[in-house]
């Protein structure tokens, strides 16, 4: 490992944002959903999720994108009609997934305030990125909030198998819990054992994955993160029940074979993923009988409580280590990148017309 790139740099807000900005808009996107992007790209460095920050995001656009027709970059969303209230589906027409995922973040919290709860299914979509980032922004607010979605293409084999006929599909939940412990509790996972981000992160430093994490294209165990094939799915049967989940969520909303996602064009084939979220409002789930004459939020506050009681007081929260890293970028006054994430970032800019990044000119960041 080179130490070198363990150390971070601050980058500012502004310049980020700039850069990424100027990527969409040289692809052709709109003001909105190019502003989109640049918030949910700002959201992930801001919390530290470096496998779904704006490098992936361009880079997602590249592969499987805009420049591919995966994506089209002036689509609009149609609503379709549903005879239930509390429900919207969609059909994005491969609109960019970011604005897509925060138009329907919203709408479930909209229809969660008249209704108690709100759903929104999306057909024929992209990408969304950091699925983890619209929920904690729903808790934030007050809201229990999930997504799940299909991923760009298949990556996973199913727990005993060999080949990737499964994408790496995350889940994210979101709990209002700010007042109870300073921050959303957000538990967000892709079901593959390791990211597909984070296997596109070592490859690109030049690092090795740990052992019994992927298959090369010969289905044997690779820690070369550049012949990876397929990765395995978390806990075994567990994360292939999980990644399993989000196909048939997609299967009953309009998604096609997952093996197709992401492949060449097939004439006639569907070949798009598709996203699915979900909001509720605590009040509709508050039986009122709390314990100890506690109120709801007293409530799961000293449930939490007692979880990290009994010996268990160092242990982590699900959202805790993203609510550190805010911290740091306050601290520091930007956001937090390596050495080599400035490089991939200096590539973006100079590729759309923004000045190029010099190491030097980003001081080193207090990581303390």
């Amino acid at each position: 490992m080179n130490h070198e790139d363990e150390i971070m740099h601050v980058v500012t807000v502004e310049r980020h944002n700039a850069i990424i900005a100027a990527a969409y808009r040289a692809r052709g996107y709109n003001e909105d959903a190019t502003q989109s992007a640049v918030r949910i790209a700002q959201s992930a460095s801001w919390h530290g999720v470096r496998t779904h920050n704006g490098i992936k995001a361009v880079s997602l656009d590249d592969h499987f994108g805009s420049k591919v027709g995966g994506c089209v970059p002036r689509a609009v969303i149609e609503k379709r009609t549903t005879r239930f209230a509390a429900t919207e589906v969609w059909n994005a027409n491969r609109k960019l997934g970011q604005p897509v995922a925060e138009q329907a973040i919203e709408t479930c919290i909209a229809l969660a305030d008249r209704y108690g709860i709100g759903q929104v299914s999306v057909d024929n979509a992209f990408h969304y990125l950091w699925g983890g980032g619209y929920v904690m922004e729903a808790a934030r607010r007050g809201y229990v909030a999930y997504t799940n979605c299909t991923s760009a293409k298949t990556g996973v084999v199913p727990f005993g198998g060999k080949h990737a006929t499964l994408g790496t599909n995350p889940h994210s939940w979101g709990f209002p819990t700010t007042e109870a412990v300073g921050f959303p509790i957000v538990i967000d996972w892709a079901t593959s054992v390791i990211a597909l981000g984070r296997v596109q992160q070592l490859a690109r430093e030049g690092k090795s994955l740990p052992p019994d994490l992927a298959l090369d294209q010969d289905g044997r165990m690779t820690t070369d993160p550049s012949k990876v094939a397929a990765l395995m799915p978390f806990g075994q049967h567990k994360g292939y029940g999980l990644a399993l989940a989000d196909e048939l969520f997609a299967a009953l909303i309009g998604g096609s074979l997952p093996t197709l996602r992401g492949r060449e064009p097939v004439p006639g084939a569907k070949q798009t993923p598709c996203f699915y979220f979900q909001v509720i409002h605590p009040e509709a789930l508050s039986g009122g009988a709390f314990g100890s004459g506690l109120s709801q939020s007293e409530n799961v506050k000293a449930v939490l409580a007692d979880i990290l009681s009994h010996g268990n007081e160092h242990c982590l929260l699900p959202g805790e280590l993203e609510a550190r890293w805010a911290k740091k970028c306050a601290r520091n006054n930007g956001l937090l990148f390596s050495r080599h994430e400035i490089h991939q970032l200096s590539q973006i800019a100079t590729a759309c017309g923004e000045p190029e990044l010099k190491i030097d000119a980003f001081p080193e960041a207090d990581m303390i």
